[in-house]
């Protein structure tokens, strides 16, 4: 249990939180919600007992273990992955080691009855029992499911914590947090540097397995609803708590505000009458009783306020694109990676665009354009359009034989685990990465604006946020800065801020308004809604849907790529993969695939493709692959030779594939009952009513669950 009770946080004199109370209770599944800067970290930072209030009381249970993810950590160095996190069972190899020293201490004493010896005994038994809470599974066991879920390859468990980004790290520290089972789990946009599989897997986990309360901070709308049961929102330094998940508390919002408008009004049309019979008849003997009545009745009544509300928010609308060709962007064939030396990579485009070369301009001649001679900027260069390059000795290849088509107009999403190529591929895209071999082109008069990932590095620390846009802002367009600015929140001495101060939200914005600064016909987006909030994102998505160019964004949020998109690219095991379709489609072909391809070890996976590659050359009636075959030695089948099936042997296979079908019909009707079944407990245990046992009817929708997952399997092998 953790209480907050009317808590004041200010800076000067600006009030930041202004005497608010909160109480967590056991298992509580809370998300804290509002706009950045709102003091949603200060209150986990509160609770952290990292920060002080100025007034108010906080109180926590004694003894109670709290697992705090912050936005921003430090990451620790000189051990691999797999040391790292294995130092969560530190704690555990110190109660054995406890247990060991009481046990010896106990043998060699001799004073049964005396206090210290009742004490040594309590304190084995205080120790045991941590013992056994804390002892499950094996740690490796435990620790090699964890880091495979937030997406490590085992073949990483051996790399040092430093050789990985800040993105990963996080993953780290993330599993060392959720490896410790604390009863209290606190979040902060945990989301931020999770792949969509590693989301669902974070997901799954908070769940199904994990049984603390949790206190979660996130933009992602789907992933608060799929994990909170209540929603706190935090807006201009008050708490509204509302029951109900993100999505419920949006639309009871919305009906608390227009009940509060609709009673303050017909509570102002009675006050004016009352005022007006008062003024009336104010010096009429005959009604001066009535007169003192209503006097007396407007100083009584408790006068309805309508809760302020904070109604600040982005303004985009993206300049019209100009026409560019049928073809945006074309990779055929490609084999990308990076050199030994890191590779020739050009500095980024401090403007945010990059017009492209026509569409038959020729890698040599880009070269020479670019001021080098072709055999200096590439190894070797076949005659043609395509690129067939040497690949040098000890590069790294991230994306093999990749092939992928963007037309001019399609809003196309590039989505796969971290380190699968995509921002290598929005690299290539830029020109600051060329491949070894194949070909990848933009096309004709294709002019780039470029969201990059990493706005820590891009952006210039020691400038203003108005001289962010003055120094690469050209001819009319200088007249509106201001303008532009104000649209994207930065008013008054906001513009004069170092970019240094700023948060990772403004950074955000401030990177979105320099793309407003040209017309481009393609934007190549990075991450765009990493730190922003759900309603920033939710007038981004709008004017990106508005948007009448061409759209290529790297981005792990699911609310925010459904619905804008109509393609997608999968970025997993060095390929590329298209998906017609938008997110929705993608996930619902990946959730049928995972039960053999997502969940299974690689060797697993293996000996399944084996598997079907031969049922599926069997079907087409070739003979089995198997050692001494005519297929094994090279010979073609003699047709002559086989025989044809007779009478009995076709009416069997006849059979034989009715029953299947039969079999495959229904498990359809099974499988959609109980994800009806699941649906309906879903519904149950996001609004529990008192009378509900919420462990029974989790563990009747994990029992439905691996039903389901069975069932599935067994349909997808038919």
């Amino acid at each position: 249990m953790i209480s907050l009770d009317d808590i004041t946080v200010s800076y000067g004199g600006f009030t930041l939180l202004d005497g608010v109370s909160l109480h967590i209770g056991d298992r509580e599944r809370l998300g804290l919600v509002g706009k950045n800067g709102a003091g949603k970290s200060t209150m986990l930072k509160l609770i952290m007992e990292l920060q002080s209030p100025s007034s108010g009381k906080i109180t926590r249970t004694a003894g109670q273990r709290i697992g705090y993810l912050p936005q921003i950590m430090e990451h620790h160095r000189g051990r691999t992955v797999i040391e790292e996190v294995m130092t969560v069972f530190d704690e555990l190899d110190r109660l054995n080691r406890r247990v060991d020293e009481i046990s010896q201490e106990l043998a060699e004493r001799t004073d049964y009855e005396s206090a210290a010896y009742h004490k040594l005994i309590v304190e084995l038994n205080e120790v045991n029992d941590a013992l056994v809470l804390a002892q499950g599974e094996a740690p490796e066991e435990s620790v090699e499911r964890t880091l495979t879920g937030l997406g490590f390859k085992k073949s990483e468990f051996g790399r040092r914590t430093e050789t990985f980004s800040q993105g990963w790290n996080m993953r780290i520290e993330l599993a060392k947090i959720l490896l410790r089972r604390p009863d209290v789990l606190l979040l902060d946009e945990p989301t931020n540097h999770l792949d969509i599989e590693s989301i669902q897997w974070l997901e799954d986990y908070l769940k199904g397995t994990y049984t603390g309360s949790l206190v979660l901070i996130s933009h992602d709308r789907r992933f608060l609803d799929n994990c909170t049961t209540r929603t706190v929102e935090v807006m201009l330094g008050h708490l509204y708590d509302y029951k109900v998940p993100y999505s419920q508390y949006v639309e009871l919002r919305k009906e608390r505000i227009a009940q509060q408008k609709a009673a303050y009004a017909n509570q102002q049309r009675m006050i004016e009458k009352t005022e007006e019979f008062i003024e009336k008849f104010r010096y009429k003997p005959t009604k001066s009783n009535q007169v003192q009545s209503r006097v007396k009745q407007l100083e009584r009544i408790e006068r309805i306020e309508i809760d302020e509300e904070d109604l600040s928010a982005i303004h985009v609308k993206f300049p019209p694109a100009p026409r560019s060709g049928d073809v945006a962007f074309e990779v055929k064939d490609a084999v990308i990676g990076y050199p030994a030396d890191g590779g020739r990579s050009a500095a980024p485009d401090v403007s945010g665009g990059r017009s492209a070369a026509p569409i038959s301009v020729s890698l040599a001649e880009k070269s020479s354009l670019a001021g080098e001679s072709p055999a200096a900027a590439l190894p070797s260069v076949i005659p043609g359009s395509t690129r067939n390059l040497n690949i040098p000795d000890g590069a790294k290849i991230v994306l093999d034989k990749a092939n992928l088509i963007v037309k001019r107009g399609e809003k196309v999403a590039f989505v796969g685990r971290n380190g699968e190529g995509k921002t290598t591929m929005m690299r290539v895209l830029m020109g600051e990465l060329e491949p070894f071999a194949g070909e990848a082109k933009v096309g004709y008069n294709v002019d780039i604006g470029y969201y990059a990932q990493n706005q820590e590095d891009i952006l210039d620390k020691k400038a203003t946020v108005y001289d962010t846009l003055d120094r690469i802002a050209v001819g009319d367009i200088r007249t509106k800065l201001r303008d532009i600015l104000a649209a994207f929140l930065f008013k008054g001495e906001d513009i004069d801020k170092k970019v240094a101060v700023l948060s990772g939200g403004e950074r955000s914005r401030l990177a979105m308004a320099k793309l407003m600064l040209k017309a481009h016909n393609l934007l190549a987006l990075d991450e765009p809604t990493n730190h922003m909030d759900i309603r920033s994102k939710d007038i981004l998505k709008q004017a990106l849907q508005a948007y009448d160019g061409t759209i290529i964004v790297v981005s792990h949020d699911r609310d925010f790529l459904n619905g804008l998109v109509d393609k997608v690219y999968e970025f997993i095991d060095g390929r590329v993969k298209e998906h017609l379709g938008g997110v929705d489609d993608f996930l619902r072909h990946k959730k049928a695939e995972s039960f053999r391809d997502i969940e299974a070890a690689p060797k697993e996976r293996a000996a399944r493709a084996g598997l079907v590659e031969k049922s599926a050359f069997l079907v087409a009636g070739a003979p089995d692959r198997h050692e001494g075959s005519d297929f094994a030695s090279g010979k073609q089948p003699d047709k002559k030779a086989q025989p044809k099936p007779d009478y009995q042997q076709q009416k069997q296979q006849s059979k034989e594939e009715k029953r299947a079908r039969n079999r495959q019909n229904l498990l359809e009707k099974q499988i959609a009952e109980l994800e009806a079944q699941m649906a309906d407990i879903e519904k149950i245990l996001a609004a529990p009513t008192p009378d509900v046992d919420i462990m029974d009817l989790t563990r009747d929708y994990l029992e439905r669950k691996r039903e389901l997952d069975a069932k599935m399997e067994e349909w997808a092998s038919l």
